[in-house]
């Protein structure tokens, strides 16, 4: 299907690896002409040839400064996230509350709610301008606080709500707001070495191996696997595309059913 995208801007956060990096492939295949937004290169972003800025979106000042290099886009892909203590002592990932603390809840804030905010914000003129698109990608664990990092699970629960009461109020003017919202995917969060998955390993003293292979049974995922990269990539697209005039204000949740409500 031709996703009439071609020639059309868009800007992608968080766009070095994993979700981030599928979408900036599936948009520049559709003939899109994509700023990647990432705190460091990759020769994977490089080989798509979307224009790459280097930006730390957690900072009060990144957002601004990577849509300015844009313009007006015709999509914003506010992607930038993540679920592991980013360098922040003074934080668990794996533990309860009381084991949170203050710099942790504002860093994981930064990243997965606040980027998003001001990234959002920046480039909305522009956007009003052209009648776009904003796609956020959160989490299914912003309908299932438990399955996560409680700092995590719940800034990203802001980052749904942001999308739904931003689509009301931008809808009738043109912009169109969704929210995607992954299970467990095939990413750094749960693969790297150092991340998020390779502790909660650790604190259930098996190894990481043993807990990727067992995840998606243990969580209920009715695919037996992680969701892939590109899956949510495809959906992206979609979204952004001319045959979506009438979704907006949605939460699109692609988890392998792991999420069983009605």
């Amino acid at each position: 299907m031709d996703m009439h995208l071609n020639g059309r801007t868009a800007v992608v956060t968080g766009a070095s690896r994993g979700i981030g990096l599928a979408i900036v492939r599936a948009l520049t295949a559709e003939g899109m002409a994509v700023l990647a937004g990432a705190r460091t290169n990759s020769p994977e972003l490089e080989a798509t040839g979307a224009r790459i800025v280097r930006a730390d979106l957690a900072t009060p000042d990144g957002p601004q400064a990577l849509v300015e290099q844009a313009g007006d886009v015709d999509l914003l892909v506010n992607n930038v996230g993540g679920g592991d203590a980013g360098g922040v002592s003074g934080g668990g990932i794996v533990g309860g509350f009381l084991d949170v603390a203050d710099e942790h809840w504002q860093h994981l804030f930064d990243v997965n709610f606040f980027s998003a905010v001001r990234t959002t914000r920046a480039a909305l003129p522009g956007l009003l301008r052209r009648r776009g698109a904003v796609i956020n990608i959160s989490s299914i664990g912003a309908r299932m606080p438990h399955s996560g990092p409680i700092a995590y699970t719940t800034a990203k629960a802001a980052l749904t709500a942001f999308g739904k009461a931003l689509a009301e109020e931008v809808g009738p003017r043109g912009v169109r707001v969704n929210t995607v919202s992954p299970g467990a995917a095939r990413t750094a969060m749960w693969e790297a070495p150092d991340g998020y998955g390779a502790r909660l390993a650790e604190s259930m003293k098996i190894t990481q191996e043993q807990l990727l292979a067992g995840l998606p049974d243990a969580t209920g995922v009715s695919t037996g696997r992680f969701v892939e990269p590109d899956e949510v990539a495809a959906l992206v697209t979609f979204l952004a595309s001319p045959h979506a005039p009438s979704i907006l204000g949605a939460d699109h949740v692609i988890d392998g059913n792991t999420l069983k409500v009605v």
